[in-house]
């Protein structure tokens, strides 16, 4: 999967690079598989702004995808690779060998034509989702279930894997595309492969209307704000933040402080992830 370079025509272009969408076999989607998705510029059920610089973007279709991949002992052709606005991964829509049609997402080396299956028959090919306990150790997965029957919800991104590094009991060791090293159940379903389209994080913008064809707004820095605005605000002409660490908007510190609380799920944690670059 290639990236696209364009040549610099204007000031946005220079430096602009986009996906050349060669793995892309069908253009429109399948249309049953499809809900409307309605914008909410950031806000939730009571109105209020819980997702700052959220608004505008292109219309989308949300795409019902089979994160649970239930439906087992039954192959399943590969018709086509599709783009999907909502995720950074590509998507496979599949056919049952009853005629159900489902959209996964598309592994490394998933083709128009293959076959995937799901359950205890399936064999360890690329888009077959299996339990762990049947997953040799050090194979790549994603699309992995948290608890049995849920439905996937870790390595779901453009080119993220996680591996399979240990299993003891009835949990096994999975180490994350974080770096994290986490328990789960033998009995929880994952996917074989590294999910597709991994030259996602090459992709140049180029321009801010790019950003804002995706629905983010503009972000104003602290700085530039009035004190009552933001703690960063204030002071005359060009100044510094004036305390010794960053704050968020809402007067909490914003580098650095450790903020999770999850007391329940923190002894299937067996090694913390490292700190980002």
């Amino acid at each position: 999967m290639p990236v696209k370079v364009y040549k610099p025509t204007s000031a946005g272009r220079r430096d602009m690079t986009g996906h050349a969408f060669e793995e892309i076999t069908k253009s429109k989607p399948e249309r049953a598989l499809t809900e409307p998705l309605r914008k909410k510029g950031g806000r939730n059920n009571t109105g209020r702004i819980t997702v700052r610089h959220r608004g505008g973007g292109h219309k989308r279709r949300y795409r019902l995808i089979d994160f649970k991949r239930d439906k087992v002992d039954a192959r399943a052709e590969v018709l086509a690779i599709e783009y999907d606005p909502n995720r950074s991964a590509r998507i496979a829509l599949v056919q049952y060998e009853d005629g159900e049609k489902r959209y996964i997402i598309a592994p490394i080396g998933l083709k128009v034509g293959d076959f995937v299956g799901n359950g205890d028959k399936a064999t360890l090919r690329p888009g077959n989702a299996l339990p762990i306990k049947d997953i040799p150790l050090g194979t790549q997965i994603h699309n992995i279930e948290l608890q049995p029957g849920k439905g996937g919800q870790l390595a779901r991104a453009a080119g993220t894997s996680a591996q399979l590094l240990a299993k003891e009991g009835n949990y096994a060791q999975v180490r994350l595309p974080s770096g994290e090293v986490r328990l789960v159940h033998e009995r929880c379903i994952a996917t074989i492969g590294q999910v597709g389209n991994t030259d996602h994080g090459n992709i140049k913008l180029g321009k801010a209307g790019r950003r804002r064809w995706m629905g983010w707004r503009p972000t104003t820095r602290g700085i530039a704000m009035d004190p009552s605005s933001h703690p960063h605000g204030g002071g005359e002409g060009r100044s510094g933040i004036g305390m010794p660490a960053p704050k968020t908007p809402w007067g909490k510190i914003a580098l650095g402080k450790r903020t999770r609380a999850n007391k329940r799920t923190q002894p299937f944690i067996v090694r913390r992830r490292g700190k980002r670059r």
